[in-house]
């Protein structure tokens, strides 16, 4: 494929599709109101299919410049409440029995969908959460859910502020209403829907349960009559101009249409997924711009940067040695940046040994040397039997925690060695 071809190729957006079974065998889909829209706004949707292992085998998909999430069965509660809400046995059949189509815990989808979330959380990958795909992305980064809203919520409303939240015999027709909050996208999508100073909208839902106890992170856009939470955002990681959303709705504004003419029934409702595909467009220019410039140069530059400051450690070490002279006031914070080098550098070869040695460098300690190469053995051999141990969700988890810390690592080490620098620049 050539360069030209390259250029238009449009940027992803990953779905996680959900099962059900046709003629006894299980089949994938993805309601075609979700691709329709990505594909309408610029963006090419990208099917994770919803089979054993996929979780493991997310870095095939990419580059991923934007998670969608939207339906699907209920989030296994242990992932949020291992009290499972207080429910008596009785309750959870009953509940069970009446949504019979939305209890059937799916955890390999539980798994692929909240490792998405959580990579675009690390990386700032934007991301759009519909009905289901909210309460991920509020579970993944700490909140709860109602696991029944009727049973949890309603017995505490009164008559009035009690909502129907599905209707099993009116799946896309039904509506109830919503207050939105002001300063907020939803705000800003619907403003000119908006009669007088009611901030009100009716909105199609069909979910049983919802958000509890919403992250620390997250700020309300929504509110339906019983209070319950119908649209969060992220304020620090929303502008889609920059590439940025971090979204939940857990209405369903791609299905708030009028059925015969195929109208949507505000003009905000496509705006949800217009800003996203936005950011996502955003997200993935940066990505490019980033990746024509050649690593193999910013590495180069970091290694010179580093090894300039360690070489003149060096330099004034020799110095010193050949003249004779005592420490000189004001180098010390140079001298121990070689010092440092030498003890991070236990296994030297004997190349690199002489070279020190010229410089007139020296090798001190050599039995401290060696204690510490014991401990780092043994303190191997004990990781590596506690790791052994571990199970396949708990080992990728941590490869994403150190992909996280690694990415810390590397920004925290540029800035210190230009600051070093900066500062060598400066006493010169």
């Amino acid at each position: 494929m050539g360069s030209s071809d390259l250029s238009m190729i449009l940027p992803r957006v990953l779905i996680v599709s959900r099962r059900t079974v046709r003629k006894n065998k299980f089949v994938d889909f993805v309601g075609e109101y979700h691709l329709d829209l990505i594909v309408s706004y610029g963006a090419v949707p990208v099917i994770v299919p919803r089979v054993t292992g996929v979780h493991m085998l997310l870095e095939s998909f990419e580059p991923i410049h934007g998670v969608l999430l939207c339906e699907g069965e209920d989030i296994d509660p242990s992932l949020y409440d291992a009290e499972l809400s207080g429910f008596a046995p009785e309750e959870l059949e009953e509940i069970r029995a009446l949504h019979a189509s939305d209890t059937a815990i799916d955890k390999e989808k539980d798994t692929i969908e909240l490792r998405l979330a959580k990579l675009c959380l690390e990386r700032n990958i934007p991301y759009l959460g519909i009905c289901r795909g909210s309460q991920v992305l509020n579970v993944a980064c700490g909140g709860t859910l109602y696991q029944d809203i009727e049973k949890e919520m309603s017995k505490n409303c009164s008559l009035g502020q009690r909502v129907v939240h599905m209707n099993y015999e009116n799946y896309d027709g039904h509506r109830h209403l919503v207050k939105v909050v002001e300063d907020t996208p939803l705000h800003q999508w619907f403003r000119d829907s908006l009669e007088g100073n009611k901030m009100e909208i009716m909105v199609n839902s069909y979910h049983h349960q919802g958000v509890k106890k919403l992250a620390q992170r997250f700020v309300p856009m929504a509110f339906a009559s019983d209070g319950l939470i119908e649209g969060f955002y992220d304020p620090d990681a929303y502008n889609p101009q920059e590439g940025k959303f971090i979204m939940g709705l857990q209405f369903h504004p791609e299905r708030m249409r009028n059925q015969d003419s195929d109208n949507f029934d505000y003009p905000g409702c496509k705006s949800a997924y217009q800003e996203f595909v936005k950011a996502v467009i955003a997200y993935e220019k940066k990505l490019s711009c980033s990746a024509s410039i050649p690593k193999s140069v910013k590495l180069d530059q970091e290694i010179e940067k580093k090894r300039k400051v360690i070489v003149r450690s060096f330099s004034i070490a020799r110095n010193m040695y050949s003249s004779g002279g005592g420490k000189v006031s004001g180098q010390e914070s140079e001298l121990q940046v070689g010092a440092e080098f030498l003890e991070a550098n236990t296994a030297l070869s004997l190349q690199q040994e002489n070279r020190l040695k010229q410089m007139g460098a020296t090798v001190r300690n050599a039995s401290t040397y060696i204690e510490r190469l014991k401990m780092n053995e043994e303190r191997e051999r004990v990781a590596r039997n506690i790791i052994g141990k571990m199970s396949v969700g708990q080992l990728s988890d941590l490869i994403s925690f150190y992909h996280m810390m690694g990415q810390i690592c590397s920004e925290a080490l540029e800035k210190k060695l230009h600051d070093l620098v900066v500062s060598e620049d400066i006493s010169h």
